[in-house]
């Protein structure tokens, strides 16, 4: 069950591979549930990372850059 949502804005992901890179590297992560990627090949793509437990954001950069060269803007919580 998803009881929270992380919201990552992401520069740098042009391509279904980069979103496939992304949510891989997420999905490694515990306690991350499931990834949804909404691509803006031209902008700031937005990746819901639906988790059951809190994850640190040190993770989350960690996780971003093992996926590639992307950079990540920011990071929202729903709680």
């Amino acid at each position: 069950m998803f009881d929270r949502t992380i919201v990552l804005k992401i520069d740098g992901m042009t391509c279904g591979n980069c979103a496939q890179h992304v949510t891989d590297e997420l999905e490694a992560l515990e306690h991350v549930d499931n990834v949804v990627v909404t691509l803006d090949a031209k902008g700031t793509s937005t990746v819901t990372a639906y988790v059951s437990a809190p994850v640190e954001d040190d993770a989350l950069r960690e996780a971003i850059e093992e996926a590639g060269d992307y950079t990540l803007l920011a990071i929202e919580r729903d709680f």
